[in-house]
């Protein structure tokens, strides 16, 4: 199991700017030693710093939301209507 860096003053946002958590600065096998109010927990391997976020009022470390898919284009040969 890794452990997750977190940064509690760098806040992280849902593409439409819900707020979800704190950001997850770094992981690894071996913490070391940081200033409050970074502090390390415990983490998936999956994890990745950046694409994940901590929940703190639940305790958990969730994936960040990737913003839905743009619509298709409109095809260029479509006839105008007016």
């Amino acid at each position: 199991m890794k452990q997750a860096l977190i940064s509690p003053a760098e806040q992280v946002y849902k593409y439409d700017g819900t707020l979800l958590g704190e950001r997850v600065a770094e992981t690894t096998a071996t913490p070391f030693e940081v200033a409050p109010p970074l502090f390390w927990t415990d983490c998936n391997d999956d994890v990745q710093a950046d694409q994940w976020y901590y929940d703190p009022a639940t305790y958990q470390i969730d994936p960040i939301p990737l913003p839905p898919p743009p619509p298709p284009p409109v095809p260029t040969d479509a006839p105008v209507v007016i």
